[in-house]
This record gives C-alpha cells, structure tokens and sequence, in this order.
C-alpha cells in the first residue's frame, strides 16, 4: 500500500509525502520545520521514517523549511543540479543527490523519475515517484505550460498532483496589474484550470485512482471552480478528485492498484 499525505498546497506554501512499507519521501518544504513537523502530526506522519527531500525549484514557497528539517531530520535533498546552485549557499551541511532527468533515481524504496517544466526558476522539475509496491505517484506544478516531457512522465501514474492555479477569468479581472497576469499566463507562469483539465484529458486511464489540484491562487481561483473545470476531463473513470488546501493537510490518499495496474 502507498499513501500520499497532501500538507498543503497555495501559494503561501506547498508540502506533500509519500510513504511505502516504513520509508517516506518529502517532496517540498514550502513551510517552515516547524509547520512542516505540526502538519505532519496532524497528518499521522512520523518523519523519523523520512529518508529524503526533493525539491522541484528553488522558490520559497516550496523550499522555506528545506535546510532546517533536512539538518534535523539527517536527510538528503534530491533536486537539478541547476535548482542546487542556487540553494547552496543556504545548504552547506545538508547532503545533495542530483536528479537525472529522464532518468531514474534511486533512493531507498523510491524510483525517481523528473523531467523539466516550462517555469521561472533555475532548474524546475516535475517528478514521478515509483514506490516498493509498484505505485506511481506524479507531481506537476509551478509549470507555464505542460511540455511533452511532463506529459510522458504522467503517464500510468496511479496518483497525480497537478497545478490548478487560476480560472482564466479571475486573472484578468483581478487587481494584479497586467504585467503580472501575463507573467502567471505565460509560459514561464503557471498553469490555468482550462489547461489542467486538458492535461488530464489525455493522460487519464483506468488506473488513475486520485488526482489532487494543486498551487490554487488565493485570489484567482477557488475550489468550485477548480473542480468544476477538471471534473469533465475525468469523465468515465473512477478517479477520486481532491483539492489541496493552503492552511491544512488533505486526508490521506491510500493508493491500492490491483496487480494489472503496476
């Protein structure tokens, strides 16, 4: 059995886990160590059991707690080369494990797979997670627009976290001036709840068990419309869709494929 624990997930801060058999992988740390430890018990996480953190980019919102609980915790980060760079500097005791984008990374149960993402940091990655048991779990997020790349790697994956950051309504109504809704519009920004709905689309199959819609903008997105927009996408599988929350953690997404599915 794989879980997949969603600590939260906005633009104020993003945190997810992934735990198989007695090992769980961080992906993110958009809080600080102490939020991040409070979400985790609130979750039922015991992050004694955490083995590594991977990072998908540099900026705060997914890296704020990183170098505290990794020095606590005596875990590595897993991250580009290109997203290191610039987090070193913050960094100096904590071990680094260089993903290979499309290509596999080890790190005890857990197969990495990462690939790049269209966005406005150093080095983005979106990551595929292969547990002990044979579950794929994908995370896609902070992406401008989803690159062949990205869509290959979410491909068969049993669970998907993918950004639903704005309704394209809400953007272009809203009080950010016009040179910031182009730059969260364009390719370099993130993707939109259209654009997400398109994604799954394609990607989605019989063995998709749980997408989750995450990074939602506080003030260009809600919930309602979130879903409202993906849910047609998903039509004709029996896929359990959830939103992530900015100020909590999501209940725990059990992830139980049947044998044909790994």
């Amino acid at each position: 059995m794989t879980t997949l624990h969603v600590l939260g997930s906005g633009s104020s801060g993003n945190a997810l886990a992934i735990q198989s058999q007695d090992e769980i992988l961080l992906i993110d740390a958009g809080f600080s160590a102490r939020e991040m430890e409070r979400r985790a018990a609130l979750a039922g996480l015991d992050l004694r059991r955490a083995i590594g953190l991977v990072l998908t980019h540099e900026h705060g919102d997914h890296t704020t707690g990183a170098a505290r609980l990794c020095q606590k915790l005596r875990i590595p980060i897993l991250t580009a080369p290109g997203t290191w760079d610039r987090l070193r500097p913050r960094m100096p005791t904590v071990p680094f494990v260089p993903l290979a984008l499309l290509g596999a990374t080890e790190l005890g149960g857990f197969t990495i797979t990462a690939c790049a993402t269209s966005h406005d940091a150093a080095e983005p990655v979106a990551v595929s997670v292969r547990t002990a048991h044979g579950h794929r779990v994908a995370v896609a997020y902070d992406l401008g627009r989803p690159t062949t790349a990205v869509r290959y790697l979410l491909r068969e994956a049993h669970a998907i976290v993918l950004e639903a950051n704005h309704d394209e309504v809400l953007l272009r109504t809203s009080s950010y001036p016009p040179v910031v809704q182009e730059r969260i519009a364009g390719s370099g920004g993130h993707l939109s709840n259209r654009a997400a709905a398109e994604l799954l689309a394609d990607v989605a199959h019989a063995g998709l068990e749980a997408v989750v819609l995450a990074h939602l903008s506080e003030r260009c997105n809600t919930a309602d419309h979130a879903r409202a927009e993906v849910l047609p996408a998903l039509a004709g599988h029996a896929t359990a869709l959830h939103v992530a929350r900015q100020d909590g953690p999501l209940d725990a997404i059990v992830i139980s494929a049947p044998p044909r599915f790994l």
